[in-house]
């Protein structure tokens, strides 16, 4: 059978009779959406994170929307973030009407090149938005120090490193705001779509509390914020993902286990492996690689049943449907680069045993023919 560069099979066989329990739970309560479960989820995420407040929604592009809105950010409004993610950080930006503003990543991290945000500012900024991509959280002091010297609000995107820390910080509680998404290949994933925000400011917790149901506040049907949306998490996935929440650092565990393996495995050949930062403790949501002949080589484990994955093979900034920021080719030249090498090898807690073992078999035997 075909190794794919994520799989759940094997953790659902493991955790069937838990998830179908939740489901039936759910079913039998006679509330499917707005009750007990969603309440529950809510306050068990916002506790791991050392927070007050979580507001679950129903996708993490919905989570950026919601909170983006709560803080106010709109039409005139610029947000600095990177061109290497997953679009839906900068289709959310320009869902509220902002600017998205690019700035290149780091050659060795691939997250954002913190240094080259003060630049990036202008009288028109009001938010920077990190990515913590693949598993790792950016260098977040300079973002820190650079919004309290210009009034700017901070916005995790944490949808890719859920219980990644930095300098023992967990992701998420650094800025005003941090939002998840909880689709099922993420670290902590339902079996559908999901998504949360945390946050420590009671104002900003009712805020968006009201904007995810269509603006209403304790009344039902009375809207008194004209902006909000439909955007609820259901109680049957509240319910799972609280429930897998308890097995997060569990899951972070097998993922570490399958990195140190690859990592070990891995050394001594000419691919470029992933480079921890300083600070950050990994939970590893991909294992990204690097090497000038990438096409070659998922080409060539194809034939070993090994599916490999590419995130992300087009830069946000090169996609027609940004082509009115007006970034032209170039102006990211670490970001463009790395779009034609980068590789993600198969990452999940169940990968570990036979299925790496061929993974790292074949990879190793692809790169000494190439």
């Amino acid at each position: 059978m075909t190794i794919y560069a994520w799989g759940y099979l094997q953790e659902y066989e493991r955790e069937r009779e838990d998830i179908l329990d939740a489901v039936d739970k759910v079913f039998k309560s006679g509330q499917l959406v707005w009750g007990p479960h969603v309440t529950g989820f809510e306050r068990d995420f916002a506790a791991y994170h050392g927070v007050p407040h979580c507001v679950a929604v129903d996708n993490g592009t919905n989570a950026l929307v919601v909170a983006l809105r709560a803080l106010g950010i709109g039409p005139g409004d610029e947000v600095i973030t990177v061109s290497n993610t997953a679009a839906p950080t900068v289709v959310a930006i320009s869902m509220v009407g902002a600017t998205p503003v690019f700035v290149d990543i780091h050659p060795d991290t691939y997250l954002m090149d913190v240094g080259q945000v003060a630049a990036a500012v202008t009288e028109r900024t009001r938010c920077l938005l990190p990515v913590h991509l693949y598993g790792q959280c950016v260098d977040m002091a300079p973002l820190e120090e650079l919004a309290a010297r210009h009034d700017l609000v901070i916005l995790e995107d944490c949808a890719q490193a859920h219980g990644a820390r930095h300098h023992g910080r967990i992701a998420g509680s650094m800025g005003r705001a941090g939002a998840f998404s909880f689709y099922p290949t993420k670290v902590l994933g339902a079996y559908g779509h999901g998504g949360g925000t945390i946050t420590s400011d009671p104002e900003l917790d009712a805020e968006m509390r009201r904007l995810r149901y269509y603006g209403m506040d304790e009344e039902r049907y009375y809207v008194v914020a004209p902006n909000g949306m439909n955007s609820r998490l259901d109680e049957v996935h509240a319910e799972i993902l609280r429930r897998k929440l308890g097995r997060l650092d569990d899951y972070i565990a097998a993922r570490r286990t399958a990195a140190a393996n690859y990592a070990e495995a891995l050394a001594g050949t000419d691919l470029v492996l992933p480079a921890l930062a300083p600070g950050n403790d990994h939970v590893y949501y991909l294992y990204v690689v690097r090497h000038p002949r990438r096409d070659k080589i998922i080409e060539r484990m194809r034939s070993f049943d090994i599916s490999l994955n590419i995130s992300y093979p087009w830069p946000v900034h090169t996609m027609t449907g940004f082509a009115h920021l007006g970034v032209p080719k170039g102006a990211l030249p670490v970001t463009e680069t790395l779009a034609e090498e980068i590789f993600s090898l198969p990452m999940y807690p169940s990968v570990l045993g036979t299925d790496q073992e061929k993974v790292i078999d074949a990879l190793r035997e692809t790169l000494a023919t190439l």
